[in-house]
């Protein structure tokens, strides 16, 4: 597994939690980051999900 993958669940579960805190709280600027970082997150994610499938082409 890529290490872009990992980075990216962890992007998005942190974006997450910034997302309800944000919500819990009332804080519009907190909901946003979260929101921001899930989005940057699934991007990361995606781009590991790549490379992982690039690798075992190569590999063959």
């Amino acid at each position: 597994m890529d290490k872009d993958r990992i980075a990216g669940v962890a992007k998005q579960a942190v974006g997450a939690i910034k997302e309800a805190a944000g919500k819990t709280l009332g804080d519009a600027k907190l909901v946003a980051e979260g929101r921001n970082d899930k989005a940057v997150g699934k991007a990361q994610n995606a781009v590991g999900g790549v490379r992982d499938a690039v690798k075992e082409i190569v590999e063959k």
